[in-house]
């Protein structure tokens, strides 16, 4: 055992090691080169190292450098060393974090985490927390918490009797509503299609002059960062009208909740702590590991209510929270542990320099496209830039251009009739450096050199 974990743990900081010099994609060879895990199933037991070394040999290269710093394509902020390091360590414990009695450690570090992101993100004390994989997940637990509430206040025990009969429950979006959203509102019975859209501006905000008028059981869904613009619902606005018409309001926050712990950012979420619940990623900025997403509910028993198990076998404890009450699953890994660990090492004072220095970052990248000619299509309020080098066409050939160099990589994305790139900025390892160098291979290949 000894022998095998010493050698895996050789094995991954040589890979993040060399992430700085390495092109950021794959290569199409190292992508060629995974037809060697393509094997009938083995007959017999194989030395453990063997199917280690076999692991890393192909399936390192064949990997994209998102751990690394000029990795812009998505919202992912790779693995602090710290939270990387105690992800291994509960991998280790192997703790089934689900209830206080028979995993007291990762419950308590979970109880702590939570304590601290309610105020690092300013969300009231006491609301309830679950973690869980990603923002999908994180939006499913607390609109099933908005569910379970807005219809007992109808009478009506959704958790018991289901949907069936039901009284209708009206959910309001932005037209600019994620993904992640409207598919929890489909795993819910909510449905993807039967909601009222709100028109929103030209950064992707909901218009409060389109807002429509609430009668019965209603969720409001506001956004805290667009994926694309980085753009805010106009949060005041919103759930004071909302509030006024006894509608629940929840926040699809995934990184730009994050924006709460930046000084220079915090105006950007005024008046979301008024909601009722909240959604957001650690994996992004954050930059724990894979997977880790969080939903807060104001209201805890709601939380509890919507997704609470028991059984005569489980051990459960009255007086103190078990991980388990708050979240879809029973089997989970310890992710507050990681979450934890980031929290802790980083401290108030260097979570903030993380963020500001992304977004400062995200404005350079901005500057630098739009000083060699090239339309900048969005406000850079956070850490998301839309670059258009023209045509769709053009723009489309300079973003494969880029992907193929391995400088840095960046995505395609369409906003509001405009094909563009988005550069999405939220790693602790991008310097400076990395931004002036990324700046100069786009520019470069966007004007053919």
């Amino acid at each position: 055992m000894k022998d095998v974990l010493s050698d895996a743990s050789r094995r991954a900081v040589r890979y993040l090691e060399g992430l700085s010099d390495r092109p950021v994609a794959p290569s199409p060879a190292a992508v060629a080169g995974l037809a060697a895990l393509d094997e009938a199933f083995p007959e017999k037991a194989s030395e453990p190292k063997d199917t280690l070394r076999l692991l890393d040999e192909v399936g390192s290269p064949a990997t994209i450098a998102s751990a690394g710093p000029r990795f812009f394509g998505f919202v992912i902020g790779g693995s602090l060393p710290v939270s990387l390091a105690a992800n291994w360590l509960a991998g280790a414990w192997d703790q089934n974090s689900a209830l206080y009695r028979v995993t007291p450690g990762t419950a308590r570090l979970e109880n702590i985490a939570l304590s601290w992101l309610l105020e690092i993100l300013g969300l009231p004390k006491g609301c309830g927390g679950a973690f869980v994989t990603g923002a999908t997940v994180a939006n499913f637990c607390a609109l099933a918490a908005a569910r379970h509430t807005v219809l007992s206040r109808a009478g009506w025990n959704v958790e018991s009797d289901g949907l069936f009969g039901a009284p209708h429950v009206t959910v309001i979006v932005g037209d600019e509503v994620h993904p992640s959203v409207s598919k929890a509102l489909g795993m819910l019975g909510l449905g993807r299609s039967r909601v009222v859209k709100v028109p929103t501006d030209s950064q992707g905000r909901m218009r409060v002059d389109g807002f429509p008028s609430i009668s019965g059981p209603t969720i409001v869904c506001l956004q805290a960062g667009n994926v694309n613009t980085g753009s805010f619902d106009p949060a005041v606005a919103v759930i004071q009208r909302a509030k006024a018409a006894g509608a629940w309001v929840h926040i699809d926050g995934a990184f730009g909740l994050w924006a709460a712990a930046a000084p220079s950012r915090a105006h950007l979420v005024a008046g979301l702590g008024d909601a009722d619940s909240w959604a957001t990623d650690a994996h992004k900025w954050l930059n724990v590991p894979y997977d880790s997403g969080l939903a807060f509910v104001r209201d805890p028993h709601a939380l509890r209510a919507a997704m609470a198990i028991t059984a005569d076998y489980l051990p459960t404890e009255s007086e103190q929270r078990n991980p388990g009450d708050f979240t879809p699953e029973l089997s989970r890994r310890a992710r507050g542990v990681e979450v934890w660990a980031a929290l802790r090492s980083l401290g108030r004072k260097g979570l903030a320099e993380l963020i500001e220095r992304n977004c400062a970052q995200a404005r350079r990248f901005a500057e630098g496209l739009s000083a060699a000619g090239f339309e900048i299509l969005n406000e850079v309020v956070l850490n998301q830039v839309l670059v258009s080098f023209g045509s769709p066409g053009e723009t489309q050939r300079v973003i494969e251009a880029i992907q193929a160099d391995g400088t840095c990589w960046a995505g395609i994305t369409a906003w509001q009739s405009r094909t563009a790139m988005r550069i999405s900025v939220s790693s602790w390892a991008t310097t400076d450096a990395d931004v002036e160098r990324s700046l100069d291979a786009i520019i470069r290949i966007a004007k053919g050199r």
